[in-house]
């Protein structure tokens, strides 16, 4: 039994969190144990611990700006030792071979791997350009402390290759993946949302941020598709707790813009089911690059089309004019244009949806992410003997 003790940054069920669970839950049970060290309470340590996973809660040591002031270096020591001292205690009788850091925030996994003489995989999620000191950091820190590199799109992989061309000999991608059989067909419970058959809804998941292009999709709308009363606007999402004025500034718009009978925002939901039900057109517009944009996949298992920006690993999931359309970064005429041509067009977002779900079974299963992680355990397995 190989024992992987898996560190992620946070509790809850956006892209990073759900990719984790679904490669936990996927994992052959009877070759590997999974234990997963967490920072706090949420629906995704309830999630694990439904599954009978065993689930630590401590400091997670994130990688942030504030991190390099005086007091918070002189801290930080005290703190990673407390850390270290507290999973050895609930691990005790535990040989751990792999340490997995499930995101490049978490730093945990550097110090637990050493102090557990565990090989260690760290799981890349993000595309950081900016600022440079935190950019041209991580690739040194990975080339270091990293024994093998998973990136979860070939974007996310040349981004750290640009900055650090060592890491190519043990760099790979492996790129993320749901079941399918999560996904239950479109059927006719949009009422349970408010819509009517009549109505075209147009949706954005993900987190309120300004990032995730929450005002450009506004804008957008305001200007060019809210003269139709039948075409609604769907946001579901919440703020990173402590950057709720994006959300503030979000509803004080759609008040402003009287936009209150078409716009209607939901907070986070862990069961995304009733929302692709009730969505016709998915939007990620993103003004950054995404790693991968795990949403733009749900969608295209629930058959729907996707209209998102042309950037980072949303260009290896959506394919511009057959499963949606792709527009360039922060381009209101064309962003405009694709949702207007899905909107008059039921036939066209039949025949994207349909081609959206064949590429999404075909190149984006679980089977096919879990394969490529066990192939990875396998690889280091002679290595941990």
């Amino acid at each position: 039994m190989i024992n992987i003790l898996y560190i992620h940054q946070s509790s809850e069920l956006y892209g990073s969190d759900k990719t984790l669970l679904c490669l936990i839950r996927g994992i052959d049970r009877s070759k590997y144990k999974p234990i997963v060290v967490l920072p706090g309470e949420g629906p995704l340590k309830e999630a694990l611990t439904s599954e009978s996973i065993q689930v630590i809660v401590t400091p997670v040591i994130k990688l942030h700006r504030k991190m390099f002031k005086p007091g918070y270096m002189a801290s930080l020591p005290f703190e990673i030792i407390k850390s270290l001292k507290h999973i050895k205690k609930e691990i005790v009788g535990t040989k751990v071979d792999i340490v997995q850091s499930n995101t490049l925030a978490v730093l945990l996994g550097v110090f637990l791997a050493q102090r557990l003489k565990a090989k260690h995989v760290w799981h890349v999620h993000e595309i950081i350009t900016h600022p440079k000191l935190i950019s041209n950091l991580y690739p040194k820190l990975l080339n270091r402390y990293a024994d093998q590199i998973v990136c979860n799109s070939h974007a996310t992989l040349h981004n750290l290759l640009s900055r650090n061309s060592k890491l190519e000999g043990k760099i790979r991608v492996v790129h993320n993946g749901l079941d399918p059989n999560e996904f239950l067909p479109k059927d006719s419970r949009q009422n349970l949302l408010g819509y009517s058959a009549n109505d075209t809804v147009i949706t954005l998941v993900g987190r309120i941020s300004k990032l995730k292009g929450h005002q450009l999709l506004l804008k957008v709308f305001r200007d060019h598709l809210a003269g139709d009363p039948n075409v609604k606007l769907l946001f579901t999402g919440s703020p990173v707790p402590g950057q709720e004025y994006y959300l503030e500034e979000l509803e004080q718009k759609i008040a402003a813009f009287k936009l209150d009978s078409q716009v209607k925002i939901l907070p986070f939901q862990k069961d995304l089911s009733e929302i692709w039900n009730a969505t016709n057109i998915a939007v990620s517009p993103s003004t950054e690059a995404e790693s991968f944009g795990l949403v733009a996949l749900e969608a295209m298992f629930s058959k729907i089309p996707v209209v998102a920006t042309n950037l980072g690993g949303l260009k290896e999931v959506v394919v511009d004019n057959e499963t949606g359309f792709l527009f360039e970064n922060k381009n209101e005429d064309a962003l405009k244009e694709a949702l207007q041509k899905l909107i008059s067009s039921p036939e066209l977002r039949a025949q994207f949806g349909v081609a959206g779900f064949k590429r999404a079974n075909a190149e984006f299963t679980l089977e096919k992410y879990i394969a490529g992680f066990e192939q990875i355990y396998e690889k280091l397995i002679p290595q941990i003997n």
